[in-house]
């Protein structure tokens, strides 16, 4: 057997990065996943240090600072510039010691508010962003924009970004303090039927749409990505294709959850974008389509949740 590609992974402890790392593909690299304690991301020279050490001929770029709509308008500093510093960090490190393949993975906050969907990637920077999440989008433009700029100042350097569509899954965050739209879901839901409670809360009137694919899928493509480098563009989005507004959502997550009450609306609180559906044409013409249906994610998703909070 020959030797497997060294391949750094960021954010390894992560929702992504640890779908990554249990996916079965994953045995065809050696990774390294460095944990906060073993490597700073926000430190510039030991992460060049690191990188130059270890010299890996992939690095996937999956760390940051991550939140739903609460986190976000809580907390817009940070997001900003946490975000900035690891993109910066990890992908100017590599570039200096000379990591040739990089793959950055960014997220769809990119996208203007009022941009027509389905979204494709040329419409980034094009119009205004979604104000409750502005620092992060910004954070994430910064770090897809560097990688264009790198490879335009030297076409050795194959630094690449996906756009994922919102992600859910195994090993996500369930504290609402901190969680997106479908593990808040799952955890609300859940302590309803627990507390025989007969009505949960919707922000908003529940008609905005989202497009949510499971992590495990996510894995799958980028792992091929990986395998198939050369082949893939240097922006693309990864989606489904399709979405569904937040009470279909709701009602999914009640179904698997086995909750039969009401849902009732709060017309004051924030909602975010009406609609962030990415383009996939790409992503079709490239051969992939995720596998996971939304009630198989969802299932898994709301076991992983009854193991770890047990």
């Amino acid at each position: 057997m020959g030797i497997k590609p060294k391949v750094l992974l960021t954010g390894g402890r992560g929702m992504v990065g640890r779908n990554i790392l249990e996916h079965p593909l994953a045995e065809q690299f050696s990774f390294l996943a460095p944990t906060r304690s073993e490597l700073d991301l926000r430190d510039f020279l030991r992460v060049r240090d690191y990188v130059a050490f270890h010299l890996p001929e992939y690095v996937i770029h999956t760390a940051g600072l991550v939140g739903g709509i609460q986190a976000n308008m809580a907390n817009p500093v940070n997001f900003l510039v946490e975000n900035v510093d690891l993109g910066r960090n990890v992908i100017l490190a590599s570039r200096d010691v000379g990591v040739k393949n990089l793959l950055n993975l960014s997220s769809s906050c990119m996208y203007p508010r009022y941009a027509s969907n389905p979204l494709t990637e040329d419409l980034i920077l094009k119009g205004e962003l979604e104000p409750t999440n502005e620092g992060y989008a910004l954070a994430k433009i910064f770090a897809t924009r560097l990688c264009e700029y790198l490879h335009k100042e030297d076409s050795s350097l194959k630094y690449k970004t996906l756009v994922p569509c919102n992600l859910f899954g195994r090993f996500d965050k369930f504290d609402p303090k901190h969680s997106h739209l479908i593990p808040a879901i799952i955890h609300k839901v859940h302590l309803a039927k627990v507390m025989q409670e007969k009505k949960v809360e919707i922000w908003g009137d529940g008609t905005a749409r989202r497009e949510f694919m499971y992590a495990g899928d996510l894995a799958d493509f980028v792992l091929k990505a990986i395998l198939n480098f050369d082949q893939i563009p240097h922006l693309m989005n990864v989606g489904q294709g399709f979405d569904y507004c937040i009470n279909e959502y709701y009602q999914a997550v009640a179904d698997v959850v086995g909750w039969n009450g009401l849902f009732i609306h709060d017309l004051t609180k924030p909602v975010g974008m009406q609609q962030k559906l990415v383009s996939i044409d790409l992503q079709r013409a490239w051969g992939w389509q995720a596998p996971t249906s939304l009630k198989e994610g969802i299932t898994k998703s709301y076991n992983f949740y009854l193991k770890s909070t047990q």
